[in-house]
């Protein structure tokens, strides 16, 4: 189902929240203690600047130590993809005024984590409504389970939360351009959506496209490799040569960039499914480094080629 909004019920639906001023939560003494590697986060983000981008006329991507960030620009109010950690919020709020006086309208989240997420609250209090995927805002009220890396995320204030969700698809008309919103099938988590600016030509996927480097799938909240697979085929089919895509983590890219990327996952889940087949077992197939012809180009980054070998077949 393809639910649209125009300018006026989009700002109307946005007031009707609210906007007041809360403690943010990295403020609270109540707050749920957080794992060290998100206060780790943190402290990176505190210390990286943010890089501003001009990729359109009003859109800019958006760079520090947190996912990317893409912000259009307008009279209509400023619409904000992704937060980043919450130690960001006063240098992001600076990037965008740096190029636009305007109001700010919309904090869209690709998904849930908390390198994408964790600005939310700050945001939010700034004066943003915050879209998402209905599961993303499930996941962000209860405490979540990120078992690749050991740690358990507590609930989000409600400050932090979307108030506004879709299950499929969204449609929007804002600053001149259209967007579209839309929910892939499980992929790197249950909560993943692509925000496509038409006019603009700027498809952002969130983190179904790491690149250049491995991508991590966050099995426990419904990431699997396959659906890796789909999702980067659904975004690949609504870009073409001209489009500027930007993923969740690593440079902006082209669709020639998203296709490499995609042909490794096939690739390698290829590589790693015959294994699987064969009867080895997780333990014996990293052992036999079937990827290993791909680590060069692609193990740099958060994972080697043994880790994501792993999540691979356990996700098969």
């Amino acid at each position: 189902m393809l639910e649209t909004i125009n300018r006026r019920s989009f700002l109307q639906m946005g007031a009707a929240t609210g906007a007041a001023a809360i403690v943010p939560r990295w403020m609270n003494a109540q707050a749920a203690p957080l794992p060290d590697r998100v206060l780790q986060g943190r402290d990176l983000a505190l210390k990286t600047p943010i890089t501003t981008t001009k990729l359109y006329d009003n859109v800019y991507l958006l760079q520090g130590f947190g996912g990317n960030m893409a912000l259009q620009t307008g009279p209509e109010g400023n619409i904000l993809i992704d937060s980043s950690f919450s130690t960001s919020v006063p240098k992001v709020r600076e990037a965008i005024a740096a190029v636009s006086h305007d109001a700010q309208g919309a904090l869209i989240n690709t998904h849930w984590h908390y390198d994408h997420t964790d600005g939310n609250e700050g945001l939010h209090a700034a004066g943003f409504t915050i879209y998402a995927h209905r599961n993303t805002r499930e996941r962000m009220s209860t405490a979540q389970t990120i078992s690749f890396f050991h740690l358990v995320m507590p609930a989000s204030p409600s400050g932090a939360l979307p108030s506004i969700t879709f299950d499929d698809s969204l449609h929007v008309w804002h600053n001149g351009d259209s967007l579209d919103l839309v929910h892939f099938d499980p992929a790197h988590t249950d909560t993943d959506i692509y925000i496509h600016f038409h006019n603009a030509n700027v498809l952002h996927v969130g983190d179904i496209w790491f690149n250049g480097m491995y991508p991590f799938i966050d099995e426990a909240t419904g990431g699997v490799i396959g659906g890796m697979i789909h999702a980067s085929e659904k975004a690949l089919a609504v870009a073409n040569n001209d489009t500027k895509i930007i993923p969740g983590h690593g440079p902006l890219g082209s669709k020639a960039d998203f296709q490499k990327f995609h042909d490794m996952l096939s690739s390698v889940r290829d590589k790693v499914a015959a294994l699987k087949a064969s009867g080895a077992s997780e333990q014996e197939t990293i052992a036999k480094k079937p990827i290993a012809d791909f680590d060069a180009a692609w193990g740099k980054g958060m994972l080697g080629g043994d880790a994501f070998t792993g999540i691979v077949y356990r996700t098969l």
